[in-house]
């Protein structure tokens, strides 16, 4: 039976999506031990929504138990990091090859293409002063706006719950001198240029190979330095 939902659940849910947003740009970093009591005092709210969101939280794998009746956010493991980019390799690469498929059926429009341009030229102004939270989120709505462009919704909702796994590995490497600038300025615009032509071989390994760029970075930034 339907009921009444309790006025607080926006609360839980503007809670959960800050710790959300915090945990995925890495501004609460893997490992980081987690006190409800100094969260809910910089959020401004109670302990009991805080709660409820780091519950949400647990239950999608980003935060675990950690000593006594405590939580830290879930390190990242290098292997799992690399299976996510297997599968984010394989759906990019269809993304983008259905993208330039329909940039060369007529079906995408160069206004179609502009929110992709737009990013391209902000992203090409990043430099090693950018903030690493900043370059995390440019970088996933780029890819968003990606899947949108390939007409295929299923691609968006199958990676929408991996997003913020991935960002929190991207965290890890966009530090690395000239990453930043050489994803926007090579990488990415060779996506969007092979898109653009209407080219899908070459949008998909242009993808594919951006993926598989980012996913052995992160996993030699990821792996235990020896002693």
């Amino acid at each position: 039976m339907l009921q009444a939902l309790p006025a607080t659940q926006s609360l839980i849910d503007r809670t959960y999506r800050q710790l959300l947003d915090a945990i995925a740009d890495s501004s609460l970093a893997p490992g980081q031990r987690i006190r409800q009591a100094e969260l809910a005092d910089t959020l401004g709210v109670s302990r009991q929504p805080v709660s409820h969101a780091l519950h949400l939280l647990k239950r999608q794998g980003l935060v675990e138990d950690f000593g006594r009746k405590g939580l830290r956010v879930v390190p990242l493991d290098p292997h799992r990091v690399t299976q996510l980019y297997q599968l984010r390799q394989a759906i990019d690469g269809l993304a983008a090859r259905l993208a330039a498929e329909r940039a060369a059926s007529g079906a995408l429009t160069p206004a179609d293409l502009e929110e992709l341009n737009q990013q391209l030229q902000a992203g090409a102004a990043f430099d090693a002063s950018t903030p690493i939270p900043v370059l995390v989120r440019a970088d996933t709505e780029f890819h968003r706006a990606l899947y949108r462009l390939s007409g295929n919704p299923a691609i968006e909702e199958t990676m929408a719950p991996l997003w913020p796994h991935l960002m929190r590995s991207m965290a890890a490497v966009l530090h690395s001198p000239g990453f930043a600038e050489r994803v926007w300025r090579q990488e990415h615009a060779a996506i969007l240029r092979h898109i653009a032509a209407g080219e899908p071989a070459g949008a998909e390994t242009a993808a594919m190979t951006h993926a598989a760029s980012a996913s052995s970075l992160t996993t030699q930034q990821l792996q235990p330095k020896a002693a």
